[in-house]
């Protein structure tokens, strides 16, 4: 084995680095102030309120609100995403 260091190129997929636009980075500094587990609790919340709906027949508003538990939950994971890594 040689103890020559290897020359690193750059992974594939990676992009050159490329500035946040304003809305973005006002949008970011805007939910950085919610909490992660905000996003935890607001699907949770979804989840048992389709659930509550499905058991009084309304199944059209069930299925609406019980859709919103993915979308919080990737809200939160790009929130917690930004807040980990930055948006820059």
């Amino acid at each position: 084995m040689s103890t020559a260091t290897a020359t690193r190129t750059p992974s594939r997929g990676v992009e050159p680095h490329q500035e946040e636009g304003c809305v973005a980075k006002m949008i970011e500094q805007q939910t950085a102030k919610i909490p992660s587990d905000m996003f935890l609790w607001a699907a949770g919340a979804s989840i048992l309120g389709s659930l509550a709906l499905k058991s009084m027949g309304q199944d059209k508003d069930s299925q609406f609100v019980g859709q919103w538990a993915p979308t919080l939950l990737i809200l939160g994971l790009y929130n917690k995403l930004v807040k980990l890594h930055g948006s820059e």
